[in-house]
């Protein structure tokens, strides 16, 4: 009997852990936020939601729309288009903007990077309309770029209608389109961070017009390893922010939108951030520059190349979880050329994961007729051999 009730014991006891590994496995389903009207959880890189709340629910995204903002002015100074130290007059509609600022006179004059610091820190109304009228020559040109942009990310939710986030009927985003967009500008522009990391700095530095910037965004500040990234505020939006951190080398992004006050923005955005850290992880799967293909084409030069990864092929996982089940796919245009080669898609479980562009090791471009008749003959050589 003594030994029935042990083993009864036993068996009751592995029944009990059994039962709490599937309660830790199944905590994306618990309410991670209590306060937000919509949010989501992703992973950077592989843009991967953990958890979501009414992700796709269109909402005002008050200044968080300076998230695009910034996207479309970081691609332009990477493109060599605008540069830092371009030097901007501010126009007459900027100066005559309200809400965050830092009081641009009209016709005054402040560097790109300035008005970015401003907008990345600040939040100022005032620098993100001047920058816009610099790039697009006028605000609705740069709003027509904005939409484009989203279109471009695949964002069917988004549409704006300013580049600094006042309320309109047809201005409007979602939580999980602002998570994509906070991605993208990380992930292909991470210079960034560099300006939404700074929990203070100045602008008009050596002047009487010198003017204290500081950061929204409070957690910078009180939660480690969080650099950015955009807070946002009106009657109609509620309190708002997108949020990144980065810990171990995983970037993680969460995005609340329509709390009542900063308090429950705060617990919301560090119970999701909190957790991604916590319970997941990302592994390389295949570096940048992985050969996944060779190909040998008579009518190329050169002739043979290999076909491989443009960036690493992350997969985001559970902590202490095996990678299994994954597969590849080849996918290559009718004709490889430099700039098109084709995809490598990923698949989890039979599941489509991701899709990562590919690349030729090297230039190519058309054969010559004299190259292509040199190896026709070289070929016919080695055959008749």
């Amino acid at each position: 009997m003594k030994k029935l009730i042990l083993l009864l014991s036993i068996f009751v006891c592995l029944l009990g852990c059994n039962l709490s590994v599937k309660a830790v496995e199944g905590l994306e389903t618990l309410p991670l936020t209590q306060y937000s009207k919509s949010a989501i959880l992703i992973e950077s890189s592989t843009k991967q939601v953990i958890y979501e709340k009414a992700s796709e629910e269109k909402m005002a995204p008050a200044s968080m729309t300076k998230i695009m903002t910034m996207l479309i002015v970081m691609e332009k100074i990477d493109a060599g288009i605008i540069h830092l130290n371009d030097i901007v007059k501010t126009p007459k509609e900027a100066s005559e903007l309200g809400g965050s600022q830092i009081y641009l006179s009209e016709g005054e004059e402040m560097s790109v990077e300035d008005l970015l610091k401003s907008m990345a820190i600040a939040s100022a109304n005032d620098a993100a309309l001047t920058l816009a009228i610099y790039i697009g020559g006028s605000e609705d040109v740069f709003v027509k770029m904005m939409n484009d942009k989203a279109k471009e990310l695949g964002l069917v939710n988004t549409h704006f209608e300013n580049p600094y986030g006042f309320d309109t009927n047809q201005h409007y985003s979602c939580s999980y389109d602002m998570a994509i967009m906070a991605s993208t500008l990380i992930e292909e522009h991470p210079k960034i961070l560099e300006y939404t990391s700074r929990y203070e700095d100045y602008v008009r530095e050596d002047t009487l017009k010198r003017f204290w910037l500081v950061n929204t965004n409070k957690l910078v500040r009180h939660m480690e390893g969080v650099d950015g990234l955009k807070t946002g505020w009106t009657e109609k939006a509620g309190y708002c922010l997108t949020c990144t951190i980065k810990k171990n080398d995983n970037r993680f992004i969460a995005v609340s939108m329509g709390c009542e006050n900063v308090d429950q923005r705060t617990k919301d955005i560090t119970s999701m951030l909190n957790y991604g850290v916590s319970n997941y992880t990302v592994e390389t799967y295949l570096p940048k520059g992985s050969v996944v293909s060779q190909k040998e084409d008579l009518m190329t030069s050169p002739n043979q190349y290999d076909i491989v990864t443009t960036k690493d092929v992350r997969i985001l996982k559970r902590n202490h979880m095996e990678l299994v089940n994954i597969t590849t796919k080849v996918i290559l245009e009718k004709e490889i050329t430099s700039d098109h080669v084709g995809v490598l898609e990923v698949y989890i479980n039979d599941e489509l994961y991701q899709t990562i562009p590919l690349a030729t090791n090297q230039k190519i471009h058309r054969a010559k007729f004299l190259d292509v008749f040199l190896e026709i003959l070289k070929e016919l050589f080695l055959v008749s051999k």
